[in-house]
């Protein structure tokens, strides 16, 4: 009698949430008809102070002002989105009696524009829904139009936020922070900074490794993480030229997108992890953290899961066929680096003070996110500490 085995990971139960989404060139100007399908009249724009003079954001401005009775804009945010910042834009969402949120930016307007929505339909304070599945209503309607290719915050089901009080960055997990709408347009990001493009690049590549190495990873995360690492590597490089065209902004964008699927639904790792406890202590760019750990944080991770590791250094372009485990992470690690090089990132960054208290502070904050459960193995105290000693410089 013939027995079927079957995968162990064939048995497991999965989920996976994504927004409405519509992608491509001028997306952004869909706005008003979505805003006249929510019939909303008293929308709240999240976004920065830097992008409202650009003539795209003004298009995006006219398409919501057609259509409504007034708009209000929240923008007294800081690129590290904090508590204090959350709870004042739920102040002015409340005060105004606003019925939409619209988050215009890159991670940070999108994280805060959440944080807002949590705090609108469930009051307290917004470090109150940290962890999983803790908030209990659903926000008020929720439209992000990304500006960067990196934080896939406008499709996923994150939310981060810096308790300023401990300079800890916190994540809220729950579908209810899944976007109604997202409006995915690779017209901003031709106005984007070669620098900051760098980072968040980095940051999607990092999503796409880490979704797909993931513990909790499925068949469905696994098609568009490896989507995304091979999308993101072929235009990383050429999307911070000055030649850049709308079709390898495009492609990237694409590319963060199908990362964004994934780690919304598979979780992240120690990578993530590690950059949280640098971001919120050190007040450093997420994306940037993300550039100088990735490399540490895969050779520590290799052995626990090198097939799927190999699947990734062919989506990297690398001839993975006839070379052994060793040789095929020392290819993917100088690979990484050679990124990491033709985008001007540092593998290392400066800091004013590193003694024992910070580094203990840095790795206890790591070793407790929720994104290092995920992580394919368990991360110990000791190497957490030995990567930040090693991407992490004094200043002279």
């Amino acid at each position: 009698m013939e027995v079927l085995i079957m995968n162990e990971s064939l048995l497991e139960l999965r989920k996976f949430v994504v927004p409405e989404i519509i992608i491509g060139v001028d997306a952004r100007l869909l706005i008003g008809r979505y805003i006249s399908h929510f019939n909303s009249k008293r929308p709240m724009i999240v976004t920065d102070k830097g992008i409202q003079k650009l003539e795209w954001f003004q298009e995006i401005y006219h398409a919501i002002q057609a259509h409504t009775q007034a708009i209000y804009f929240f923008d007294d945010l800081t690129p590290n989105p904090k508590d204090f910042e959350a709870m004042s834009g739920a102040e002015m969402f409340l005060s105004h009696q606003c019925d939409l949120i619209i988050a215009v930016g890159g991670g940070s307007p999108i994280d805060c524009a959440k944080c807002i929505s949590i705090v609108s339909a469930n009051g307290g304070n917004v470090l109150d829904y940290e962890g999983i599945d803790e908030i209990r209503m659903p926000g008020p309607p929720l439209i992000c139009i990304p500006t960067t290719a990196g934080s896939s915050a406008d499709v996923s089901q994150f939310a981060i936020i810096k308790d300023s009080v401990s300079s800890v960055k916190c994540a809220i997990i729950s579908k209810k922070l899944v976007p109604d709408l997202a409006l995915i347009d690779p017209v901003p990001l031709m106005t984007m900074n070669p620098y900051l493009t760098a980072c968040t690049g980095m940051d999607a590549l990092t999503h796409g490794i880490e979704a797909y190495v993931s513990n909790t990873h499925s068949a469905l995360t696994d098609v568009h993480a490896l989507e995304a690492i091979k999308l993101i590597n072929e235009v990383i490089e050429q999307s911070v030229l000055p030649n850049r065209t709308i079709e390898t902004m495009f492609t990237l964008m694409l590319g963060s997108l199908q990362a964004g699927l994934a780690f919304s639904n598979a979780s992240l790792g120690g990578i993530h992890a590690m950059a949280h406890s640098m971001g919120g202590l050190l007040d450093l760019p997420h994306g940037e953290c993300n550039s100088v750990l990735l490399e540490h944080v895969i050779r520590l991770n290799f052995d626990s899961v090198p097939e799927r590791f190999r699947t990734i250094g062919a989506q990297l372009g690398l001839n993975v066929d006839y070379c052994s485990d060793e040789e095929l992470l020392e290819s993917m690690l100088q690979r990484i680096r050679s990124i990491r090089n033709n985008l001007h990132i540092s593998p290392y960054i400066k800091v004013e003070e590193l003694s024992d208290e910070i580094l203990d502070y840095l790795v206890d904050n790591a070793l407790n996110d929720p994104c290092m459960v995920t992580n394919p193995k368990a991360l110990r105290a000791q190497e957490v500490r030995s990567i930040y000693g090693k991407v992490l410089q004094t200043q002279k």
